[in-house]
């Protein structure tokens, strides 16, 4: 039996895996480059996504076909420590073969994808297809590397194989489906009439998405049309009733950590369904922390209140330390009912059992180190005396430390990066002998002292980096949130073991940087950082609005205004969304591959932080970006208000007056 060509081929091949067809779990995974033609003409008939499956088989030195081991996408890395004790192959050759086959596969992954993030695979089924199967060696380097990604199903696929490599490769998948197994075999050329190598441009051609252009680089008024219809189809509509959420939770599935962003600093809906959905996901899935773009010290105390160990009388007092600048932040209505809600959650509950409220951010620099004082103080004085001596360089600076960031970063001022990590190593050595002495609560004062001092250490950095460009602090700042989730998840390991984090940021440090704009500034952020640390465990949750009013200052250190936020521009994902005249619902991006690609084209997107100035919006509140690598879900409200400040001064309450504004200006 022959093949005319690899579309004949992929067309038998799918007439013999119609059981998969039309199927919200099935995806397709052509391996480059002779198997994407194949895997093209499955998905289409299987009406399947489509995509590329980049792995690259180990080769033993000497010997290419017998492999080693192999790596794909996402970092991973299989081995096969066996042979590769048996055969002596040293470590550094196992290393330097591994170097050159990422740097292709990274190559591969730029040219084949085009900033596309790879389809997520986690409890589905998948079809790997190959043009045929010889030896199986990269077939079988292919298994073994999908199967880190935990698919539901592997079902291995190709026109043509040897028997006895179909017959090894059904141990490890869990079906396999050959057209045809002809003997004696020979070579997959062999049962093509035309059988020309398939070029990086054939592939790329083929992976881009239906009804794009790879060159595109805008969108088109036609494309952004189509986009509309798709939104207006494939959304989830927010009614209001209890199980609104219920497809955002089963996406969520056993994800350990869920990052629910915001558009805006300052946004009612955005605090409101944040809270709603965290609730729902420690009482339904068993989340354990919530962690937030605040400062370690004044969510500290938050938490030893909805714990149950501390002295404040109710959520209003356990908010007191939040007394700077973007006060409103966190001292608004909100946040003040979900403390409320979370500390009645935890009585009667044991100690084990209460789920925490914990911070992420690095701006607490005084108070951080004197809470480390305070600590060492009670705990072992002649080391309070220590790291009283060690941070007192801090002092001829003051709250000052932009100051002492500009003199050492020119060289007027030595850094204190030294007195900084030496105390954070002499607190990390100690924190057992500490928290040995009074069970629980010293081992939970031992690691948030450690933690704060590991922020005094970060933001003397952070200072520091400030004046040698925006990306190397603001890396920085993301980089300490990133270490200090991960930190915070590895304590909680300890005392309920698979422990699950919910993160409440800004869409800027949620969404993944590698889909947006701040990727070509060098840029990275939290959602990038913990999707490449933890990958399919991470659900990153973007929200979005169209117009309404926001709590916003006008300036840095400024009172909260009641601003109202302008209809946002045209070309934008909030204009596309304001277009399906829906005025709520949920995007499931992660598991609607069809909704993901139509709003794939890069488009431009709002943010607005603690500062807003609707007279420059165009130039400091947008940013490009590919919404579905950027989230897996969305949440669209289209009219929004602005949150309440527990603290509501007359300059608040009299907002400001309405504008006319031009829709798409």
């Amino acid at each position: 039996m022959q093949f005319a060509d690899r579309i004949d081929a992929g067309r038998q091949l799918a007439a013999m895996l119609m059981r998969f067809a039309r199927r919200a779990d099935v995806v397709v995974l052509g391996l480059p480059r002779g198997g994407i033609p194949v895997a093209h003409e499955v998905a289409a008939r299987l009406a399947a996504p489509l995509d590329v499956f980049l792995v690259r088989k180990l080769g033993v030195p000497g010997q290419p076909e017998l492999a080693m081991g192999a790596i794909a996408e996402g970092g991973i890395k299989v081995l096969d420590a066996t042979l590769i004790r048996d055969l002596g192959i040293p470590h550094a050759l196992v290393e330097q073969v591994a170097v050159r086959e990422r740097l292709e596969l990274e190559r591969r992954d730029v040219l084949y994808r085009d900033a596309r993030r790879p389809v997520v695979v986690r409890d589905r089924t998948v079809i790997l297809v190959d043009d045929g199967l010889a030896t199986g060696s990269t077939m079988h380097a292919a298994i073994l590397a999908l199967r880190q990604q935990r698919p539901a199903r592997i079902v291995v696929a190709a026109p043509v194989g040897a028997r006895d490599t179909c017959e090894r490769l059904r141990g490890l998948a869990d079906d396999i489906v050959c057209v045809a197994m002809p003997e004696p075999f020979r070579a997959v050329g062999d049962w093509y009439e035309e059988f020309a190598q398939t070029s990086d441009e054939d592939v790329k051609r083929l992976l881009a998405p239906r009804g794009t252009s790879t060159a595109a680089t805008r969108t088109s008024p036609s494309r952004a049309s189509d986009a509309v219809s798709e939104v207006r189809e494939r959304a989830v509509p927010l009614k209001g009733d209890p199980s609104q959420y219920d497809a955002l939770l089963d996406g969520i599935g056993d994800a350990r950590i869920v990052l629910l962003g915001e558009a805006t600093h300052g946004t009612h809906e955005f605090y409101r369904e944040r809270a709603f959905i965290t609730r729902r996901l420690i009482v339904e899935k068993g989340f354990t922390a919530v962690a937030v773009e605040a400062d370690w010290p004044d969510a500290n105390r938050i938490n030893r209140y909805v714990r149950g160990i501390s002295t404040d009388e109710d959520a209003a007092h356990a908010l007191g330390d939040f007394g700077r600048f973007p006060i409103w932040m966190w001292r608004n209505a909100e946040v003040l009912d979900f403390i409320g809600w979370l500390r009645t959650h935890n009585d009667g509950r044991s100690e084990d059992g209460r789920a925490g409220f914990y911070s992420l951010d690095l701006y607490s620099l005084r108070a951080s180190m004197q809470a480390v004082l305070r600590y060492l103080d009670r705990m072992d004085p002649a080391a309070g005396g220590r790291a009283r001596r060690r941070y007192s360089c801090f002092d001829q600076f003051g709250e000052g430390m932009q100051e002492h960031g500009y003199a050492a970063s020119v060289g007027v001022h030595p850094s204190f990066e030294r007195e900084a990590v030496s105390q954070l190593v002499e607190l990390h050595r100690q924190r057992a002998d500490y928290a040995g002495r009074d069970g629980r609560i010293a081992a939970d004062d031992g690691f948030y002292a450690e933690q704060n001092a590991h922020l005094v250490k970060d933001a003397e950095t952070y200072y520091r980096t400030m004046f040698m460009g925006r990306e190397e602090s603001w890396n920085r700042r993301d980089r300490h949130m990133a270490d200090t989730l991960d930190e915070l998840m590895r304590y909680l390991d300890r005392v309920r073991p698979h422990a699950r984090v919910v993160v409440w940021a800004h869409n800027s440090h949620v969404g993944d940087a590698r889909q947006t704009e701040m990727a070509d500034r060098g840029e990275l952020n939290v959602g990038q950082l913990v999707r490449e640390r933890h990958r399919a465990d991470a659900v990153l949750v973007g929200f979005t609005t169209y117009r309404g009013t926001v709590t916003a200052a006008s300036a840095w250190d400024g009172p909260p205004h009641r601003r109202h936020v302008r209809p946002a521009l045209g070309g934008s994902y909030e204009q596309l969304f304001h277009e399906t005249r829906i005025p709520r619902f949920l995007l499931p991006l992660r598991t609607d591959l069809t909704l993901a690609s139509a709003l794939h084209a890069p488009r431009l997107e709002r943010a607005i932080g603690v500062v807003y100035l609707p007279e420059t919006e165009a130039a400091i509140h947008y940013l490009w970006a590919r919404l579905p690598g950027q989230f897996d879900y969305v949440l669209h409200f289209d009219e929004t208000r602005a949150v309440e400040p527990l603290e509501r001064s007359a300059l608040w309450e009299a907002g400001e007056l309405a504008e006319t504004f031009r829709s798409g200006l």
